[in-house]
């Protein structure tokens, strides 16, 4: 088999170890309506270090067999929002850390004086 590589997002991960379903989306023209029709195909991909998380953005090429229903290997993560989400988080609770401490600081040094 040639090598293939596609792009789709991640749909379901967490049920099985090492392994996510990944759908990869194309559009095709109808050949009597001449409308685009959106094609989807769902592939298990193997994901040896459980990195994935739903709705991440991912390229994913074939391999040889890894169990009966498993053909594709992670490649590379090109986007994941929930991880951006989270990053954004600790930014934020680091931003507040540092003005609920100052507060406490400047409370600290007006009791002082």
């Amino acid at each position: 088999m040639p090598p293939m590589s596609f792009n789709g997002i991640v749909t379901k991960v967490g049920f099985m170890k090492k392994t996510a379903t990944v759908t990869v989306s194309r559009w095709v023209v109808h050949n009597l309506t001449g409308k685009r029709i959106e094609r989807s195909r769902k592939f298990l991909v193997h994901d040896e270090l459980n990195q994935l998380r739903q709705e991440d953005l991912v390229t994913i090429r074939n391999c040889r067999p890894i169990s009966a229903m498993k053909r594709f290997t992670l490649e590379r993560i090109l986007k994941s929002p929930e991880a951006e989400r989270e990053a954004a988080r600790a930014l934020r609770a680091g931003e507040t850390s540092k003005a609920t401490s100052s507060i406490i600081r400047e409370a600290s040094e007006l009791k002082q004086s």
